[in-house]
């Protein structure tokens, strides 16, 4: 099963094992990773990771995440949206960043 690692230059990182495949989003609640979202704010956007490693453990992104990402002008190869990405129930291990670190030193303060 899946590995997920979510790096920050800010933060230690935070790992969470899973045991099947899961929206990542719940991952992020349940191991209190480093990914802010303020979907419920009118900010979307705020949740964009950068794929490090493992993309193959990821789900194609569906229409509604690929619209957003091209806003931002991300290649959905590399970077996604932590609140529609689906992990796959796959071995292997999934490296994350938060695209915009400055959110997170926001939302210490």
């Amino acid at each position: 099963m899946p590995v997920i690692v979510f790096e920050s230059s800010c933060r230690a990182p935070v790992v969470a094992e899973v045991d099947e495949a899961v929206r990542l989003v719940d991952v992020c609640d349940e191991a209190a990773a480093p990914v802010p979202f303020s979907c419920r704010s009118a900010s979307c956007g705020t949740c964009r990771i950068e794929v490090v490693e493992g993309a193959e453990l990821l789900e194609p992104p569906e229409d509604d995440e690929l619209e957003v990402l091209d806003l931002f002008g991300d290649d959905p190869a590399h970077m996604r949206l932590a609140c529609q990405v689906k992990v796959r129930a796959a071995a292997g291990r999934l490296t994350v960043r938060v695209a915009d670190e400055s959110l997170l030193n926001d939302e210490k303060e």
